[in-house]
């Protein structure tokens, strides 16, 4: 498999798989995003490709690419996204992807896909494995598109079985130059605590996750994995980390706060938010570790001790 395609090249993950990639001679790499990725190592070359119309298509059939790395999705979304935007990129453009490999008689395929497609639910197993179900949650637009495309994969599995595919459903992503929408919730002087929940988080270290995409596109086997560093992290132990303190609400007072709050324009979030602070999806990793045969080089602890020391 020596032809990569990537989608989302020039997005953070994409640059640290591309990174990984550069020093691989037997490697071609075919970089594909809306926007040129910045220092394309010499085995790379750019096409410009937008998910959500016909380019991958034209693209993908014209370069017949032994593997596709699907990254293009919309993780943290701009002031001026919306919902359809975002299904758009996320489900309608897996959609135009999937098509065009199969199509293309591409051997595998390679998706990012996320802890948040098994959903924020009071009842879901800590931790949870591949073989629990994938659920989303409606009001979360990003966990909602990931179950869609998760329910599409499984079905082409059955419709094109000559198409590998490696699924990776992955943590929070740190890194020393990412910002997201969690990593945002660490940057205020007092970290949001729910009263009654320890609701751990999961991260995975850019470059760990590079390693592993690198893998998955070239020597790994098929299957679907969890992707996180080994561990957990509960509000409490991230706050000694920063040395900071708890604000510590009751989940009721908190939703009837956020009812009111945004319809004011005083709070980007709406009461929805009460589940995912309480129910966040912990991963289990022994897939990753055993099967798929990566060791972490960070665990969860030490990849956000990682990133706040270069956050600082």
């Amino acid at each position: 498999m020596t032809r990569i395609l990537i989608t989302g090249a020039a997005g953070a993950v994409g640059t640290a798989l591309l990174h990984r990639l550069g020093p691989r001679s037997d490697l071609e790499i075919i970089a594909t995003d809306i926007r040129e990725p910045s220092n394309l190592p010499a085995n790379a070359r750019f096409r410009k490709m937008n998910v959500t119309g016909s380019d991958p298509q034209s693209v993908i059939l014209e370069e017949r690419p032994h593997t596709i790395v699907h990254l293009a999705s919309v993780v943290t979304p701009g002031p001026n996204s919306t919902r359809e935007l975002e299904y758009r990129v996320d489900v309608e453009g897996t959609r135009n992807v999937l098509d065009a490999a199969i199509g293309a008689g591409t051997r595998r395929l390679v998706v990012t896909s996320s802890g948040a497609a098994y959903g924020y639910y009071e009842d879901n197993p800590v931790p949870l494995k591949e073989t629990d179900a994938i659920r989303g949650n409606e009001e979360f637009a990003y966990s909602w598109h990931k179950r869609l495309v998760e329910q599409m994969l499984a079905e082409a599995r059955d419709s094109a079985p000559d198409l590998q595919q490696v699924i990776l459903r992955v943590g929070t992503v740190l890194g020393a130059n990412i910002d997201n929408q969690i990593t945002a919730l660490f940057h205020k002087p007092r970290l949001l605590g729910l009263k009654g929940s320890d609701s751990p988080f999961v991260f995975i270290w850019d470059k760990d996750l590079a390693e592993i995409l690198v893998r998955a596109a070239t020597d790994s086997p098929a299957g679907i994995f969890n992707v996180s560093g080994n561990g957990s992290l509960t509000i409490s132990q991230i706050a000694s980390a920063m040395g900071k303190s708890v604000r510590w609400l009751r989940p009721g007072l908190l939703k009837v706060a956020l009812t009111f709050a945004r319809p004011l324009g005083l709070s980007r979030y709406g009461p929805e938010q009460v589940r995912f602070l309480l129910y966040r999806p912990v991963l289990d990793n022994s897939a990753l570790r055993t099967s798929f045969g990566y060791e972490p080089e960070l665990s969860s602890a030490e990849a956000f001790q990682r990133w706040w020391e270069a956050a600082q």
